[in-house]
């Protein structure tokens, strides 16, 4: 027997990807969000806060990258979550990230996160902060990848959102 839950946000897994950005200065910004995925053969949409650092900084240079959280850096990326960008410039280094442009997009990647999507942004709303954004590239760490050269989610060990205990 199933039991009813009602009308929920709820899908599992659900990654815990890390958004990224340039600011205007170069700086580079992230921010944890949890509520997106794959919208399209190379789209994907997430909800990020307008009043956030990393969906200004998005929505001024208009491209971004989505790093998927692993299990090796759950503290970090808990870090990004809860420090707001617009009180701690330097949150990144702050917690222990060090980054790398991007080929593809005006974006930074984050170093030790082993697998990022690269996008440039398709629109914005700021009704409902949903961000769309083209995949323009994939990119991973070789230690990550199979036999065969696909990434392996065992040798990836991202870490899932439990929206649940909220």
């Amino acid at each position: 027997m199933k039991k009813n839950f009602g009308a929920k946000p709820w899908t599992y897994p659900q990654p815990v990807f890390i958004v990224a950005a340039y600011g205007e200065d170069g700086m580079p910004n992230a921010m944890t969000a949890a509520w997106g995925g794959i919208s399209g053969p190379t789209q994907i949409s997430m909800f990020v806060n307008a009043s956030t650092k990393t969906a200004k900084n998005i929505l001024a240079k208009g491209a971004f990258t989505v790093s998927m959280a692993d299990a090796a850096h759950v503290v970090e990326c808990d870090y990004l979550g809860v420090v707001s960008g617009n009180d701690v410039p330097d949150k990144l280094a702050k917690a222990g990230f060090h980054t790398s442009k991007s080929e593809f997009v005006d974006a930074p990647l984050i170093d030790e996160l082993p697998m990022a999507v690269e996008c440039k942004v398709v629109s914005y709303d700021e009704k409902t902060n949903c961000l769309v954004g083209e995949i323009v590239n994939v990119c991973a760490d070789e230690c990550t990848l199979d036999e065969s050269g696909m990434i392996d989610p065992v040798k990836l060990q991202p870490i899932v959102f439990d929206d649940v205990l909220l």
